[in-house]
């Protein structure tokens, strides 16, 4: 007769078995977490329903910012190519939101016909209405990035009076639907313009719970002197440290984001290498694709769970017959005595819970009545997949990253400087002479030469106790001299020669001048006495 608890329990032992992890998650939600949702009417408070094609797309950058930032220019230079649709301009002239996605021909696709394409993952933005469907468009290009990215740009962010304009549609409601399912959101700042208005600050908070997600670009950075871009920086951290409520300081890049000559040069070097760290943090996201979408998913349940109790909860508390409006009222004023009642009942964190204000704002349009009763079933199976399925995701995940090549973004501005002399650090460092007929250590071998004859080499090389009296002078820690140790000691005797106490002294003094040393020896770094040795 109950032949369904037995099944249950043996769900419970033996998780579910998936082919990939697009497949799991996919129908890990369709079977274990979107009854949950349909059953508490989660869809009509915080996020619609996920389709195939949210488990399945690419991943997506959103760019952020207060007009003329200079997010299209920097899509511009992501892609080194006009991208359809594109306008640029001092003042606010991106006007609608733009899905900048890979196609066999230039073209754009209107909003209306964008969300009824099942293979793009924009359905469920037809729900914001026609205001918003005509200032949204998608422009397709065939690009080797978009191959592996996609990438949203946003109108302007108002200040000023420009922001009493009403846009029609509910434009950080449209930021924060997009938030959920991108990859990486990147917020631009202009370096002469650091004020956040109070649309870009409604927008931050809406952006709140997926700090993660969020990096920060202090764009056109070139145009100011390297005191005064000092000061514009920390000005910056100090406002972001206000809305932005984390303990952790947000990823901030200092830099120029487009192909003009930079008007002050002072700062060159620290441009590149702050374009190199975003440019390898947007590599990354193809590879790290399928963990951000179990990660999302799995926020996704427990704001979920967090949810059915709340309407399970106020369904409880209402009366059968009289006194149901003002009992609602009751209810709604008290939310937060509900959260904390619930908080403590199931052992749930305060930060799953969702925003108090927006949740008794958007209560007041519902009818409590039709509020479910709590089930323990729809839970039970949430907490299955969280427990059981998910962990068996991840293994997956593992399994597959290390089965496939490596995935990169390529194409574009993220090859621009590969494989050439204009690469960052490219001739610096244990770069340096790279490209020298010369062992570039031989410049200063003789001053070598002088303190080696004096640290007692016996038929011509130094003990390793004596090495270390010397390079200890260096002050550098023991785990960076031991790495010297090894890449010098090329023929691996525990001694050195002549050629290897210069070449580790070489190697303490690109240390001491602030470069990283290599974890492997460079051919143009060995002795040329000794390359027969390595090959």
């Amino acid at each position: 007769m109950f032949s369904w608890l037995g099944l249950d329990e043996r769900r419970k032992k033996d998780p579910e078995v998936f082919q990939t992890v697009s497949e799991g998650l996919k129908k890990l939600y369709r079977t274990k977490l979107l009854p949950l949702e349909e059953h508490y009417k989660f869809h009509e408070f915080h996020s619609p329903a996920l389709e195939n094609a949210d488990f399945d797309n690419k991943p997506m950058v959103l760019l952020v910012g207060q007009y003329s930032t200079g997010k299209t220019t920097f899509i511009r230079y992501l892609l080194e190519q006009d991208f359809p649709g594109m306008r640029i301009g001092p003042e606010p002239t991106t006007d609608s939101f733009i899905a900048v996605m890979q196609g066999d021909v230039e073209g754009i696709v209107p909003g209306n016909a964008l969300v009824v394409d099942p293979k793009k993952p924009f359905r469920k933005l037809n729900a914001f209405g026609n205001a918003f469907l005509n200032r949204f468009v998608c422009a397709q290009l065939p690009n080797p990035v978009l191959e592996s990215i996609s990438i949203i740009d946003t109108p302007g962010i108002l200040s000023g009076e420009k922001q009493r304009i009403s846009r029609g549609y509910d434009f950080a409601a449209v930021l924060e639907w997009f938030a959920e399912r991108v990859d990486r959101i990147i917020l631009l700042f202009d370096a002469h313009k650091l004020d956040i208005s109070d649309e870009f600050s409604e927008v931050i908070k809406a952006l709140k719970n997926h700090e993660d997600k969020m990096r920060v670009v202090l764009n056109k950075a070139d145009q100011i002197e390297t005191q005064q871009l000092m000061r514009v920086y920390g000005a910056l951290m100090w406002s972001l440290g206000k809305i932005v409520n984390t303990p952790e300081v947000v990823r901030v890049y200092i830099g120029s984001f487009w192909s003009h000559p930079l008007l002050i040069p002072d700062n060159r070097k620290l441009f590149e290498a702050e374009e190199q760290d975003l440019f390898r943090d947007m590599q990354s996201l193809p590879r790290n694709a399928a963990l951000r979408k179990l990660n999302d998913l799995i926020k996704r349940a427990r704001l979920a769970k967090v949810h059915a109790y709340i309407v399970s909860s106020l369904k409880k508390e209402m009366p059968s017959v009289f006194g149901k409006d003002n009992k609602k009222k009751e209810l709604v004023s008290s939310l937060g005595v509900i959260y904390g009642r619930i908080e403590r009942e199931h052992q749930i964190s305060p930060g799953d819970f969702p925003n108090l204000k927006k949740m008794q704002e958007q209560l007041q349009a519902q009818d409590f009545s039709k509020f479910q009763p709590i089930k323990s079933r729809l839970l039970d199976a949430v907490d299955d997949m969280l427990a059981n399925d998910i962990a068996q995701l991840m293994v997956l995940v593992r399994q597959e990253e290390s089965h496939r090549p490596v995935q990169m973004v390529k194409g574009g501005a993220f090859e621009g400087t590969l494989h050439s002399p204009f690469g960052h650090g490219y001739g610096e460092g244990a770069g340096e002479g790279i490209d020298d007929a010369n062992w570039v250590v031989a410049r200063d071998k003789p001053m070598y030469d002088e303190i080696f004859y004096t640290l007692s080499p016996v038929d011509g090389k130094i003990t390793g106790a004596n090495a270390k009296k010397e390079l200890v002078k260096s002050k550098l820690p023991n785990t960076v001299l031991g790495k010297i140790w090894k890449l010098s000691d090329i023929n691996k005797d525990g001694m050195l020669d002549d050629e290897e106490f210069a070449l580790a002294n070489h190697l303490i003094k690109v240390k001491l001048e602030g470069h990283e040393l290599p974890n492997e020896l460079p051919v143009h770094l060995i002795p040329p006495s000794k390359r027969k040795l390595v090959e």
